[in-house]
């Protein structure tokens, strides 16, 4: 992966627009995707994550329309996650310019689907999505929820990890539903669990409020990237600003 760490701005998909909640409910809209993407892309974002989070739920693919306008739009890798369930939707995303794919319900369903798309185009286009709420009863403390953090799966959350990189997955991306949309913090705790206990590059994902909270989760959460949405589309921070604070303090960040 890059030396440097990766803002990644996450445009969460519903009916067309872009949304945002809190633990994944109360979505507030956002705006357009496609003129989301190409401000985030002017913005100097490393990356873009399009995440069609009702895909799963109501059991249909990814929207195709609006994913190849958006990437036009871009200039920066466009990640997508939501509604991928086989290699022939992941060979359909590719075609058209998508960057890397993110499968979540679908992993835990079809384990095998893993190691078949990581063969066919290699780890770096795989990212496994790892969505959990805390559970005292697991070994981590950790269980791994599915349908969109609906679900839970009785699974622990360090052990899926260790079986999805042993399946040949590129990158983890947790999501801690206890701590999407609050931005009272990433679940650092989370964070380097999976960065120490699997060795895979990780992107923290929900709960950003604040500058800190990105140079908490590289130093505290061991996280490669940095993925948020609320503060970046509500304008309450700018990636630009992120990059700054967390070169100040001696974070490896790419500046335009």
């Amino acid at each position: 992966m890059a030396d440097y760490r990766r803002i990644i701005p996450c445009l969460d998909m519903k009916d067309g627009r872009v949304v945002k909640g809190v633990h994944f409910v109360d979505l507030r809209d956002a705006g357009d995707p496609v003129a989301c993407g190409r401000a985030y892309s002017e913005a100097g974002a490393d990356e873009i994550a399009f995440l069609d989070i009702s895909a799963t739920v109501e059991g249909r693919g990814t929207m195709l329309d609006v994913l190849r306008r958006t990437v036009e739009a871009v200039t920066v890798p466009l990640v997508v996650g939501g509604g991928i369930r086989s290699v022939d939707d992941v060979t359909r995303l590719l075609d058209i310019g998508v960057s890397a794919v993110s499968i979540n319900t679908a992993a835990v369903r079809q384990p095998e689907l893993v190691g078949e798309v990581t063969q066919r185009f290699g780890t770096r286009r795989l990212i496994v999505a790892i969505d959990v709420r805390r559970n005292e009863a697991m070994p981590s403390k950790y269980e791994v929820v599915t349908r969109g953090g609906t679900q839970p799966e009785g699974i622990d959350a360090l052990a899926w990890g260790q079986r999805v990189r042993d399946m040949g997955a590129g990158q983890i991306l947790p999501t801690s539903m206890d701590t999407d949309g609050t931005k009272a913090g990433y679940d650092n705790a989370l964070n380097r669990l999976l960065a120490e206990g699997t060795g895979l590059p990780i992107i923290a994902s929900g709960g950003a409020g604040k500058l800190e909270h990105f140079y908490d989760a590289v130093v505290e959460g061991k996280a490669d990237a940095l993925l948020a949405a609320s503060v970046f589309h509500f304008g309450e921070i700018g990636i630009r600003e992120v990059k700054e604070y967390l070169k100040s303090r001696g974070i490896a960040v790419r500046l335009a």
